[in-house]
């Protein structure tokens, strides 16, 4: 298996909201737990992004908006996330159910992984085929994270 974005997204079923399940986190999100993420399509061309979370040990829940453009001269699994403007950063998605029930995002560098699903477990088979795959793919899987959903 190769890391690259999928070719081909159904915008409007990805839409909603995504428990973060584990992950190898990013700078911006490393004491995260208990993480959602609610995209809603804009525009036809991103997606307004709502993030929910927990900072470790503290009960308070906290917000982060974000943007998530895709190009439509690329695959759709190639998207840019921006939280900050101007800056975007690579956000691949490089898994997704066929019902949608969970996504992979990854990134061009292998450097950030996050296992999404739309419910706040997943079966254990299926999450350690995903696992594995990511492995394949150059993840260094050993550096994933349980977002700690109860």
């Amino acid at each position: 298996m190769e890391n690259k974005p999928i070719p081909d997204i159904d915008y409007k079923a990805f839409e909603g909201k995504w428990y973060s399940l584990y992950s190898i986190p990013a700078l911006l999100d490393k004491n995260w737990k208990q993480t959602t993420e609610t995209y809603t399509l804009k525009d036809d061309d991103h997606f307004d992004v709502l993030t929910t979370y927990h900072k470790e040990g503290n009960p308070e829940e906290k917000t982060i908006t974000s943007k998530l453009f895709f190009d439509h001269n690329k695959a759709d699994g190639d998207m840019k996330a921006q939280f900050l403007w101007p800056f975007k950063i690579g956000y691949w998605i490089i898994e997704i159910g066929d019902d949608y029930s969970y996504v992979v995002v990854g990134h061009p560098d292998e450097k950030y992984l996050f296992i999404m699903a739309r419910e706040p477990k997943m079966e254990a088979d299926l999450l350690v085929d995903i696992i594995e795959n990511c492995r394949v793919m150059g993840y260094d899987v050993s550096e994933l994270v349980s977002q700690e959903h109860f």
